[in-house]
């Protein structure tokens, strides 16, 4: 009768330790959000310097519109990577539809000397390196701008068709202003790496 009770014990047990090993692997899960949206973030900023990049290339053909054509197709290029990285839809429709707004709210001052400058390669001579030195500089400037407001708005959990340019027009303006900056240091650091290879 002895050898009986302690079976039955052992019957009981079984199910306690089966419901004591199911929360700890939930425990081990809550970390894994925090360190996947850091890296997201580095790869974002990653797509962005790649595209800055494209479009400084973009911005030296010397064909007034046809510089213009290529930037816009790096931009429209970059919203569809940083689109994948946070699993978001991608239309090019709108996505060209935001491009022109966000352009379009820099103001007459900034789209003017954009212009100018894209026209200024026809003149030979000054006018083509004027152009060759400024319309890079306002691409990059607005595409990284460009990417950087994305990053934000995808990170907060919108998409491209939530997407509101009105609202994002100061905040735009501020990233446009400190990404010339940004951009005139990654032309620089290009230009030591490139001296450096030759």
């Amino acid at each position: 009768m002895t050898t009986e009770k302690p079976q039955a014990k052992d019957d009981k047990d079984e199910p306690k330790v089966e419901t004591k090993e199911e929360p700890k692997p939930a425990a081990k899960e809550e970390p894994k959000p925090a360190a996947e949206t850091v890296s997201r973030i580095g790869r974002a900023e990653a797509i962005i310097r790649r595209n800055v990049l494209w479009s400084l290339g973009a911005g030296v053909v010397p064909i007034p519109f046809v510089d213009t054509l290529a930037v816009s197709g790096v931009q429209i290029k970059m919203l569809a990577e940083l689109s994948e990285l946070y699993e978001v839809g991608f239309k090019e429709d709108a996505a060209k539809k935001v491009v022109g707004a966000l352009l379009s709210s820099l103001g007459g001052t900034a789209l003017g000397a954009a212009i100018g400058a894209s026209f200024a390669k026809l003149i030979p001579g000054v006018g083509t390196a004027l152009g060759i030195v400024t319309v890079p500089l306002i691409a990059g400037a607005f595409t990284h701008a460009t990417g950087k407001v994305f990053m934000m708005h995808f990170e907060s959990g919108g998409t491209l068709l939530d997407f509101d340019p009105q609202a994002m027009r100061a905040y735009f303006k501020q990233e446009f202003e400190k990404a010339k900056e940004t951009v005139a240091k990654v032309q620089e650091e290009e230009r030591a790496k490139s001296g450096k290879a030759s």
